[in-house]
């Protein structure tokens, strides 16, 4: 059976990095699920690797369509979304999916996928540290960094609804901790 591996976090806790690093334990047949945007790529973001990045209005018709797994709004016509397509596109290729998702879009893959999945909440050491490692992006306005900041205060809140919390504290701590989670989840299981 294929494996669902679900990592949110607030933006800037390293969510990404760490899936980076999961993504290179070949045993664990890992791939990425491509999600669903409607923002405009940032330099380097590539079309189909990155993410489907996609019109507000194609974004919308395909929410009338039904076509997605779960979606969000996240901010004013900014969404984000894992398609149908997506988890098949994988599954087809008998390989396990890991998405690198916001907190309410974890919480609703879980949902929908209970028994094979498991989710992984990547909390940041503190929300000073939060603001630290966003400022350091430098990709995001005043308005932006305040939204976010205040964004990831709620998703927090959300944390112990997730199967497994990993303080993103200490790079090297975190990775660890995760390969050692994702593993035993997926191999355990396969024996």
């Amino acid at each position: 059976m294929n494996k669902l591996i679900i990592v949110s976090a607030p933006s800037g806790a390293g969510k990404t990095t760490l899936v980076k690093e999961l993504m290179q334990e070949e045993e664990l047949k890992l791939m990425f699920s491509i999600s669903a945007a409607s923002r405009k790529p940032r330099e380097n973001e590539i079309n189909g690797k990155d993410y489907h990045f996609l019109s507000v209005d194609n974004f919308k018709e395909k929410i009338k369509n039904d076509e997605f797994i779960e979606w969000e709004e996240v901010y004013n016509n900014q969404f984000y979304g894992t398609l149908k397509s997506e988890v098949k596109r994988v599954w087809n290729l008998n390989k396990n999916l890991i998405f690198d998702v916001d907190v309410k879009g974890g919480l609703n893959i879980k949902k929908t996928f209970p028994e094979n999945s498991i989710s992984i909440f990547i909390k940041p050491p503190s929300i000073e540290e939060l603001k630290k490692r966003l400022q350091k992006r430098g990709t995001e306005t005043e308005e932006s960094f305040k939204k976010r900041i205040e964004k990831a205060k709620f998703e927090m809140t959300f944390a112990n609804e997730f199967d497994v919390t990993i303080t993103n504290d200490n790079l090297k701590k975190a990775i660890d901790e995760i390969k050692k989670v994702v593993g035993n989840f997926i191999l355990k299981q396969e024996l």
